[in-house]
């Protein structure tokens, strides 16, 4: 197939995925248990943002995120994955506490980076634990990134202050759970096909080479965090450091199949953050500093992006996105000060998150396809 063929191709195939979902998001509201999930999402992120506020939360929006990202059709298995996300952030944000001797050296920093980052996600890759293993890495860089960018600040005030903002939204999307499911959708929904906590989990490994490969490239990419701020003074750089995590964490069985799901969750990230970007930005400008209208937009935002997510369509991530700017741009820690620089500044990090990211697995494909041809060659002259 030629390169016009191909490009022609792809162009059809993003087509027809833009009409479906238009068509899907057209369909609103879709009855059910669809429905009903994006509206316990939208309770528990403006009750996230309501008990963050009362508990003077430095960074509300990622209390109400956490409040969003728990939440599942169940309480059991929202409980579950409450409390994967805070034994992991716990974790991480101690970790990362203990490690605060090494902000004085951009050498043994930048090498906590790396090996702190590529051994979580190594684990969260083989593990059934993986969520906990992703956030205590997220956790981890986040706290060291944004220590690094704020020297003056303590390094206890950065994990601290992460932990409750998840323990808040945790704990209030866990009650909302609660409550929902022993009220709503035990009268309201037919009992789902599979019970809660029936689902396959992964294999429970140890050693898993393409896992190990994948984690290290990751862990590169994080290495090199401290030198392009020492070099650059780019602002996002925990965004940075969150985005080669998050994006790394694919299906173990795509990394043995040749495919590419990393590239496509960095352009899914980059999509999302863009139309959350652009639905920010017009209910900011709409708004005029109006609280009840930007919380109308967090709702609207909150109910696309889970629409979106839960649409079946393979773009599920772009809607995960699309929540997190909105939340980042329309909950600020004080109504007084709304600002478009939140969503610009998460936007910077993502890219500047490609930028370190993408050389450092071009250049691992390079050299293992140039060895597996090697290799090839040494097996055809024997």
């Amino acid at each position: 197939m030629s390169t016009v063929d191909d490009m022609r191709e792809r162009l059809q195939t993003s087509w027809h995925l833009i009409a479906e979902v238009v068509r899907d998001i057209a369909s609103w509201p879709v009855r059910g248990s669809r429905l009903v999930d994006e509206m316990e999402c939208v309770v528990s992120v403006l009750l996230a943002i309501v008990c963050a506020h009362l508990a003077e939360a430095r960074n509300v929006g990622w209390a109400a995120f956490s409040g969003y990202m728990v939440m599942r059709s169940h309480v059991s298995e929202s409980f579950r994955r409450g409390v994967l996300r805070i034994v992991g952030t716990a974790i991480g944000a101690a970790l990362a506490w203990l490690s605060a001797g090494l902000l004085g050296s951009l050498v043994w920093l930048s090498l906590a980076l790396g090996v702190v980052g590529a051994a979580t996600l190594y684990f969260a890759l083989i593990r059934r634990r993986s969520y906990a293993w992703l956030l205590l890495g997220l956790t981890y860089v986040m706290v060291l990134a944004d220590s690094l960018e704020h020297p003056g600040e303590s390094m206890a005030t950065f994990a601290r202050t992460r932990f409750i903002e998840v323990l808040i939204g945790t704990a209030v999307c866990v009650l909302v759970s609660a409550v929902s499911t022993v009220t709503v959708r035990r009268y309201a929904l037919p009992a789902p096909s599979v019970a809660p906590g029936q689902a396959s989990a992964p294999a429970n490994l140890w050693w898993h080479r393409d896992a190990m490969t994948h984690a290290v490239q990751a862990g590169i990419a994080l290495a090199l965090l401290p030198a392009a701020w020492a070099w650059l003074h780019v602002e996002a750089l925990s965004q940075a450091g969150i985005t080669i995590m998050a994006v790394m964490l694919v299906p173990l069985s795509s990394l043995a199949t040749g495919a590419n799901p990393t590239t496509r969750k960095l352009v899914h990230r980059v999509a999302g953050c863009v139309v959350g970007g652009l639905l920010a930005s017009g209910v900011l400008l709409a708004a005029h500093h109006l609280p009840l209208v930007m919380t109308l937009g967090v709702c609207v935002g909150v109910i696309l992006g889970r629409h979106i997510e839960n649409g079946g369509s393979g773009i599920g991530y772009i809607g995960t996105q699309i929540v997190l700017v909105v939340l980042v741009v329309l909950v600020p820690d004080s109504y007084t000060h709304p600002s478009l620089h939140g969503g610009l500044t998460r936007l910077v990090g993502i890219v500047f998150g490609m930028v370190l990211l993408e050389p450092v697995r071009w250049l691992f494909r390079a050299v293992m396809g140039r060895a597996a041809g090697g290799r090839k060659d040494c097996r055809n002259t024997t």
